[in-house]
């Protein structure tokens, strides 16, 4: 009996300090202009019992969305990053850091790009996640891998602004699927072969795009998937020309991917648009 309770002891300790060595310190660096992002960061700290730190601009902008749209403009095109207040962290410090901003043209907003031309992220592991209207992960992923070739970008998250109340639940999903917190999930399919839309699939993409005036486009191909409570589509499709909010059309972009999601009773949503 004594040796048994000796091994068990043992045992017990062994576990005790596996189970130590495998939690894993997590930062959350953000920057919020809506509140959108801010919500996305709350899940994963949340989530992860995460440190947080939020990326502060020295000039605040102000919250009007063409005022923002107007300064960052000017920002992007002049070079002339906004100062931000210095960021704390040690990032060496953490296994793991989840960068979140909103997408501003296609890619991180400003305030995060200073970040990526101030900070040192070499030999981090980087989560990108980010907020968008429409689209921009993959842009904003491959411009943090540009501006910081020494990090270890992994695959990210991003979220419509419209879709917001997902998040929980894909968050979950994300987490699981990477590795960072404990539990499974049920393995998606990858999607088919492209194969041209039928009148009926047409007809779905043109309801989750409608009323969303920075998309104008015409399904082509289409393929699909089952996903948990209902079928997630992605289609092909071809841009066609639009008006800006100045009056004066925007010349068509080529060839769209844009993935719709169509749960079991509601009416279908395009989640993103990779561009």
């Amino acid at each position: 009996m004594k040796r048994f309770l000796i091994l068990a002891l043992a045992l017990l300790a062994a576990v005790s300090c596996n189970n130590k060595e495998s939690e894993m310190k997590a930062l959350v660096l953000y920057y919020s202009q809506c509140g959108n992002t801010e919500a996305v960061a709350e899940e994963i700290r949340a989530r992860m019992g995460a440190d947080v730190e939020v990326i502060e601009p020295m000039i605040p902008y102000d919250g009007d969305f063409m005022a923002t749209i107007e300064r960052s403009k000017k920002e992007l095109d002049s070079g002339a990053l906004p100062e931000i207040q210095p960021i704390k962290a040690d990032l060496s410090a953490y296994d793991v850091v989840f960068l979140g901003f909103p997408v501003w043209f296609g890619v991180c907003a400003t305030p995060v790009l200073t970040v990526l031309s101030a900070v040192d992220f070499s030999g981090v592991k980087v989560v990108p996640f980010c907020t968008f209207g429409s689209g921009g992960l993959q842009s904003s992923v491959k411009m943090i891998e540009e501006k910081q070739p020494e990090a270890e970008i992994l695959p990210g998250y991003g979220v419509r602004a419209a879709r917001i109340e997902a998040v929980p639940a894909e968050i979950d999903r994300f987490l699981k699927e990477g590795g960072f917190i404990e539990g499974s999930v049920e393995p998606l399919e990858p999607f088919p072969a492209l194969s041209p839309v039928s009148e009926e699939e047409a007809a779905i993409f043109d309801t989750a795009v409608a009323g969303y005036p920075m998309l104008n486009a015409k399904a082509e191909e289409v393929a699909s998937r089952s996903v948990p409570g209902g079928t997630e589509y992605m289609f092909a499709a071809k841009d066609q020309p639009r008006a800006a909010r100045s009056g004066s059309p925007v010349p068509p972009a080529g060839t769209l991917t844009v993935f719709v999601l169509a749960e079991d009773g509601k009416d279908p949503v395009f989640t993103q648009v990779v561009r």
